[in-house]
């Protein structure tokens, strides 16, 4: 099997490192790709152009977001029996 001929695209920016003129463009199988050769960035166009994720986002594959930590320390008031009113 030959490999597809991959082609530089004028203009264009690399969405992961923003270097410009550095991204390579071919099809297979009539999908196309493309690929940074500045950074290593690639992925799979759809039909109108916008990146096709690898992987379809579902609950189970998120990552949970940790809860901040206390930035404060907590103080407890009690009052003083020696205080009168």
């Amino acid at each position: 099997m030959s490999q597809p001929k991959k082609r530089f695209i004028a203009g264009a920016v690399c969405p992961a490192c923003s270097e410009m003129d550095k991204i390579q463009m071919w099809d297979v199988d009539g999908v196309p790709h493309r690929e940074c050769v500045a950074c290593g960035f690639s992925d799979t166009l759809d039909a109108q152009g916008n990146s096709v994720p690898r992987e379809v986002p579902t609950r189970v594959n998120k990552v949970a977001a940790k809860p901040a930590a206390p930035k404060g320390q907590t103080v407890q008031f009690f009052p003083n029996p020696k205080l009168k009113k």
